[in-house]
């Protein structure tokens, strides 16, 4: 499919980590979705409900962002994708999850994992 819809930087304090001090304490996560979605319908009617509401993707990632914590990223970023996957228009889904504050001993910038799922 060759229509897309992105969001980028969608911010969240979460609690998600392997460490108790992540867990206590909370940190940034940063999500970027790109949603595969068909637009023509919608751009030849001007009507939002033949595409996917982006402000409610938002909303959804958010919530998942700052709700129930997992250990891994790579565990939210499937729950992510799951998520805008149940939007019926979107077919296939690419999430990246960013944690920029990850407990590495190193000077880093950010630390990332990308999934894709759905129909490719």
């Amino acid at each position: 499919m060759a229509d897309q819809i992105t969001i980028t930087g969608i911010r969240g304090v979460g609690h998600h980590g392997v460490f108790d001090h992540e867990r206590a304490e909370g940190q940034e996560f940063v999500v970027d979705v790109t949603l595969d979605v068909s637009t023509a319908a919608a751009a030849e009617t001007d009507d939002l409900a033949r595409t996917v509401d982006y402000g409610v993707v938002a909303t959804a990632v958010h919530a998942l962002i700052e709700g129930e914590p997992v250990d891994l990223i790579e565990t939210l970023a499937e729950r992510i994708a799951d998520a805008c996957l149940a939007f019926e228009a979107v077919a296939c889904v690419a999430v990246t999850v960013h944690k920029p504050n990850a407990p590495i001993p190193v000077p880093f910038d950010d630390v990332t994992v990308r999934i894709v799922r759905g129909a490719v």
